[in-house]
């Protein structure tokens, strides 16, 4: 059996009903294009037109039509009718029947019976008629889908840009749709004419009010993908005065297919008041330097140290280690990344960093090669009272980490620090300043590369700001806020740790590695922009800076300079080393404020800039000396 008669074959060649019905038309197209350009041709003398020459013609026409349309799919349901890729597919066709109709009528009709012409005049005119039904049937398909004017939610969307643009032509073509747009907004002059699918911009964010009230809109959306969060903010205020709802597209790495649609909209959230940051990572290079390999994270059920397994995971680890103090807490990161949690394999491992045997035991029977240190007591008023807990494993669990991992021979290692050891004030700060320090002196010994990663407050963290507010705007209030000027960094915890392991990529020995947190931003702002949302009047309550804490964070320390040599969001910083004998003298039983001054001077070279670090370590063994 030959090929051209297999059912497969003949199947591609035969129409089914949808598809004659489109040759008949376009057919059609060609009969009327053939003989308005004769008849234009002859100044519309229609009695010198050859009938039958122009309907040899226009049949040739229809027939060349139904072959290179089926050659090129146009009849075998490859595009969608009146999509732009069938326009190109349908221009393609006529352009090539066109030309070979000219071609005969040039070496057949020696007595010019068909006009030389005919054949282009009428293939424009014929390809002007197929899109003009197509368009109208288009046209008439998305009316046909538009939503229900009387049961949608009547929407203003603010963003006349790709991200608007596409919300609003998928949303007028889903007639499920809950929503309708009914104007836009844009806070570009040149847009002020614009119109979307119909929708036309109606102004800038000061024309949000008036808008409303024209268009009977009751929401606002936000499509702008990457919309800082002081616009956010700003369209957020001007729209509750308004009376309007609010809600943002998500991010392009929220959504899968890159279609902005209502289904993906949600409401704001405390990332979008705070900023939202489009992070770029080499993800050749970290699965380099992942995959296959075995890994160890510490503090493995904490905020940080859990979204590191999750994103670790999908890097394909030989061994992906979870180490935590809190068994609950493994069940949880283990279930997250799972979809169950037996908690009984290898993955998991129940340890205390202070337990010095233990960790050590761990780190030679299991053998690491890469190391993510996230395990640290973080509640600043908390180890204020208690210095000695955050010496205890801040300091000395973050040094036999350290130790245990040079013993192992760990290619990778990577202290979580924090903003807070940069020109530290608190026992935190102080703490994690230390640990820095005793990861740079690593660094010197060890084979592998040691370094540490430095950034701010994690949104959604347990215990942070914002979990707080929540928590006093649920219950009623009032809003606590220490100082009404006081600023804090923020990152969303996938933002965090996306920058976390590009740093472990690029790190070099001993350096501290600062990542780009954005602006910081004023905590009163936030707390009025979470209380306005509240379904009653909270009120917001002024505390007073606690001890320990700052006015305004620093990201850089005295003497340290931002430079980024490899990546865009990320500084690097050298850090003076520290004896680990040094940081293992410290009385954790002293007073408090003898251990607040211990801590200060073991992690004082963040001021001593214009000292050697050995002169900062002096003062320490004076100190210790003085204490003996």
């Amino acid at each position: 059996m030959s090929e051209a008669s297999t059912p497969e074959a003949r199947a591609s060649v035969l129409l089914s009903g949808r598809e004659l019905t489109r040759l008949g038309v376009d057919g059609l197209a060609w009969f009327a294009g053939m003989f308005l350009a004769a008849i234009a041709r002859y100044d519309f003398r229609i009695s010198r037109v050859s009938v039958l020459a122009m309907l040899a013609f226009a049949l040739a026409a229809v027939a060349l039509q139904w072959l290179v349309g089926t050659y090129l799919y146009l009849y075998r349901g490859r595009y969608r009718y009146g999509s732009f890729d069938e326009v190109s597919g349908a221009a393609t066709t006529v352009v090539i029947v066109g030309a070979a109709l000219t071609i005969f009528d040039l070496g057949v009709f020696r007595d010019r019976r068909v006009p030389a012409s005919t054949p282009v005049v009428g293939s424009l005119i014929a390809l002007v008629l197929m899109l003009g039904v197509r368009y109208l049937w288009r046209v008439r398909s998305e009316r046909s889908h538009r939503p229900d004017e009387e049961t949608t939610t009547k929407i203003l969307v603010f963003g006349a840009g790709d991200a608007g643009s596409q919300l609003v032509q998928s949303t007028l073509r889903d007639h499920a749709s809950t929503y309708l747009p009914v104007g836009m907004l844009d806070d570009d002059p040149r847009l002020k004419n614009l119109r979307v699918s119909g929708i036309p911009v109606l102004g800038d964010r000061n024309a949000i009010a008036g808008a409303a009230v024209a268009t009977g809109a009751t929401t606002l959306v936000i499509a702008i993908a990457r919309a800082n969060a002081a616009l956010i903010r700003d369209l957020n205020s001007i729209s509750a005065e308004a009376g309007l709802a609010v809600k943002v597209v998500p991010t392009a790495s929220e959504i899968m297919d890159g279609v902005v649609s209502t289904a993906e909209l949600r409401d704001i959230s405390e990332a979008d008041l705070l900023g939202r940051h489009q992070i770029e990572t080499d993800l050749d290079a970290i699965a380099h330097h992942l995959h296959g390999k075995r890994v160890l994270v510490t503090g493995a059920g904490g905020s940080i140290g859990s979204e590191l397994c999750r994103q670790i995971h999908r890097y394909g680890p030989t061994e992906l280690i979870m180490l935590d103090r809190d068994e609950s807490a493994l069940h949880s990161v283990q279930l997250s990344i799972h979809g169950r949690a037996l908690l009984d394999d290898d993955g998991t491992v129940l340890a205390d960093i202070r337990d010095e045997a233990r960790i050590h035991e761990i780190f030679q029977t299991r053998r690491p090669q890469v190391v993510f240190h996230a395990a640290a007591l973080k509640h600043l008023p908390l180890l204020e009272q208690s210095p000695a807990e955050a010496l205890k494993t801040n300091v000395w669990g973050t040094l036999t980490v350290l130790e245990a991992a040079a013993a192992s021979g760990v290619e990778r290692f990577v202290n979580i620090s924090t903003d807070k050891a940069a020109n530290p004030i608190s026992v935190l700060g102080f703490s994690k300043r230390i640990a820095e320090r005793l990861t740079a002196h690593v660094a010197t010994e060890a084979e592998g590369t040691f370094l540490s990663v430095r950034f701010g407050n994690v949104l959604g963290s347990r215990g942070s700001v914002l979990t707080s507010f929540a928590s006093q705007i649920e219950a009623g209030g009032p809003v606590t806020v220490t100082d009404p000027e006081v600023t804090r960094y923020f990152m969303t915890v996938q933002e965090a740790v996306q920058l976390v392991i590009q740093a472990a990529v690029i790190g070099r020995d001993g350096e501290a590695l600062v990542l780009d947190l954005g602006q910081p931003v004023r905590i009163a702002d936030v707390a009025r922009h979470l209380a306005a949302q509240a379904p009653r009047p909270v009120e917001i309550v002024y505390t007073g800076l606690r001890p320990g804490e700052k006015m305004h964070e620093e990201l850089f320390g005295d003497g340290e300079v931002d430079e980024r040599p490899f990546h865009p969001l990320i500084s690097h910083v050298p850090v003076p080393a520290i004896s680990p004998e040094n940081a293992r003298g410290i009385q954790p039983y002293s007073a408090n404020d003898k251990l607040h001054e211990e801590l200060n001077a073991a992690a004082g070279s963040i001021f001593l800039t214009e000292r050697a670090p050995s002169e900062a370590n002096q003062q320490l063994d004076q100190i210790l000396l003085r204490r003996s």
